[in-house]
């Protein structure tokens, strides 16, 4: 199994790399392109605008679901151009991780002076122990 963690170093990176070149405010689908083009030098399988069905009772339904980015087939990277990432945010990928059978995420906002502001890393249902524990009051 590939090391998800070289994975997500590899989005970070990438992602930051494009924000230096370009800057703030880039539109969704366009921070999308230079994102995955990135990640493509690096080796990395790309798919974008991937449509996840939903089974339901054994029906499959096309619900309109669109992952913005499936990198290795592992790691869902959902793009945003908004002033802050809410709950709202992290609530629409929950569903993509938990349809696709994936254990990360991440939701990339490409409008904020530096991306590393920009970053929000979700784990979903992770095997084993927990290596995010939440920390004690």
């Amino acid at each position: 199994m590939k090391d998800i963690e070289t994975i997500a170093t590899d989005i970070v990176d990438a992602a930051i790399k494009v924000h230096k070149a370009l800057g703030p405010g880039l539109l969704e689908s366009a921070s999308q392109q230079c994102h995955a083009h990135e990640l493509r030098k690096r080796g990395r399988k790309v798919l974008t605008e991937v449509t996840v069905p939903i089974d339901y009772e054994g029906q499959r339904i096309d619900a309109g679901y669109r992952i913005d980015m499936l990198v290795d087939d592992l790691v869902i990277v959902e793009k945003k151009a908004v002033e802050v990432i809410l709950p709202i945010h992290e609530a629409q990928l929950l569903p993509y991780l938990k349809l696709r059978d994936c254990h990360l995420g991440f939701i990339l906002n490409w409008n904020v002076k530096l991306m590393k502001n920009g970053i929000r890393r979700i784990v979903y249902n992770l095997p084993g122990p927990n290596p995010y524990p939440k920390p004690s009051p």
